[in-house]
């Protein structure tokens, strides 16, 4: 590979794309889907198993929150830090590393005999998941060219959906079976699956024998990678520099504010179709599933609209901003879920899905700004940096929002005017995200790292 290395750095764009599905950047993706799903799944199990875990822990709204905030600001932490860990040890490696640590995170919960030992567990769970989402964009960075990155993404994001949607499907009927220790135990293994597929199938393009040299030719076609179609040695990137630059901030606030939103419908969904329409069991399975179902289009979607405006001329950030309006745009129905939800109680799940798939769709998007602002060494830093952000945000929300509003609520019988409350936070984010990502980079500026920071 190193001589097809010498030859395509120096070569011209590839005139013809090769976009078949055969193709093995479409193999890569869909092993960074499988991990997303994975990860996803994994993070879900303990919304599901609320029902039990309350009986036999003696948990109120309080004690949940709290475990969450445990999740939330360990998955926080960990963002800080993983990012520069991946670009440092590469994707073949960060990627298996993090995910063999969050399956075994992931096990772990079904030997906790105590509030405090979930708390724990999760804490744990939390700080190994975060390697996921900065692994998956830079090995997307690296396998696809610029305008193919936004589909990819929502492709590999739709494993978040996926595992959201298999969780309802399966862990309430184990904790029914077999009991909830092994839903834990099962959905955890899942991880062991995957950790023995990437080290048959990956490796980076410059290393990898499966790859032709047209794909790679074509991998690295963007003008940016011209000269850098191996692996670099370029000196490491310091958070504070990357701080420096508002592209980073409209990246960071994006996720800051639009993150929380996805944290709540994870951890929150499944008690509000309980308290509010009687569900228990198995009877909540479905439109859980169904809600995920929606979102999983909306993660494709997401790619395929900035896309197909490329495809009619447009220039790659423009129709990314404008899919990213329209998509916060497509969230704010949500606001009317509980009103619609008093006619069908369907209704309500229909809307909360199109608010779930639009997230996901804006999810693709503000991932692929990194790799479209930034070097790809420095998309897995910027990325974690966001993540964190995310992290953050879900932690405001709990400790402010949730666990002081739920539990006041709760204890006067009206819990319903606090999703209410909920329901306008989720619709109106996305818009408030769009105008600060807006003011901070009202245009593509690719960074420059070696130059000096932006006004």
């Amino acid at each position: 590979m190193s001589a097809m290395i010498q030859t395509s750095a120096a070569a011209p764009p590839a005139a013809a794309p090769a976009t078949g599905l055969g193709r093995y950047r479409w193999t890569i993706c869909g092993l960074v889907f499988f991990a997303t799903t994975v990860n996803y799944l994994d993070r879900a199990v303990i919304s599901l198993l609320k029902p039990y875990l309350e009986v036999e822990f003696k948990w109120n709204a309080g004690d949940y929150a709290n475990i969450e905030i445990a999740f939330k600001l360990a998955y926080s932490l960990g963002m800080l830090g993983v990012g520069r860990v991946i670009d440092k040890l590469g994707t073949k490696i960060g990627y298996a590393l993090s995910t063999f640590l969050w399956s075994l995170a992931a096990i772990g919960h079904a030997f906790v005999s105590s509030t405090i030992g979930f708390s724990v567990a999760r804490a744990f769970l939390g700080v190994t998941e975060a390697g996921n989402f900065p692994a998956a964009i830079k090995t997307t960075a690296e396998w696809f060219p610029q305008k193919e990155r936004a589909l990819a993404t929502g492709i590999f994001n739709s494993g978040s959906n996926v595992g959201a949607i298999i969780a309802p499907l399966t862990v309430p009927l184990i904790a029914e079976t077999i009991g909830w220790k092994w839903a834990f135990v099962i959905t955890g293994a899942l991880g062991f699956v995957w950790l023995a597929l990437w080290f048959w199938l990956y490796e980076v393009p410059a290393r990898q024998a499966r790859l032709t040299k047209a794909e790679f030719d074509y991998i690295h076609s963007d003008v940016d990678d011209q000269a850098a179609a191996a692996i670099t040695t370029e000196p490491k990137v310091s958070w504070f520099k990357l701080l420096t630059f508002r592209q980073t901030w409209a990246f960071v606030l994006g996720k800051f504010l639009t993150d929380p939103v996805w944290w709540f419908y994870l951890f929150w969904l499944p008690d509000f179709l309980s308290k509010q329409y009687g569900l228990k069991g198995t009877d909540i399975a479905l439109p859980v599933a169904m809600v995920y179902m929606l979102s999983s289009v909306g993660s494709v979607g997401g790619g395929w609209i900035p896309l197909n405006f490329i495809k009619r001329g447009w220039a790659p950030f423009r129709a990314r901003k404008t899919s990213m309006l329209l998509i916060a745009l497509c969230v704010f129905p949500i606001v009317f879920a509980q009103q619609l939800g008093q006619v069908n109680m369907w209704l309500a799940v229909l809307v909360i899905g199109v608010a779930a798939a639009a997230h996901q769709a804006w999810s693709a998007n503000i991932f692929t700004t990194v790799s479209d602002m930034f070097p790809k060494k420095a998309v897995a830093s910027v990325t974690g940096i966001g993540g964190m952000a995310g992290g953050f945000g879900g932690i405001v929300l709990s400790a402010l929002v949730q666990k002081r509003m739920f539990v006041y609520y709760e204890s006067i019988g009206q819990l319903d005017k606090a999703y209410f409350i909920m329901f306008w936070i989720c619709g109106g984010a996305y818009l408030l995200a769009w105008v600060l990502m807006h003011f901070l980079a009202p245009r593509m500026k690719r960074i420059d790292l070696d130059a000096a920071p932006t006004a």
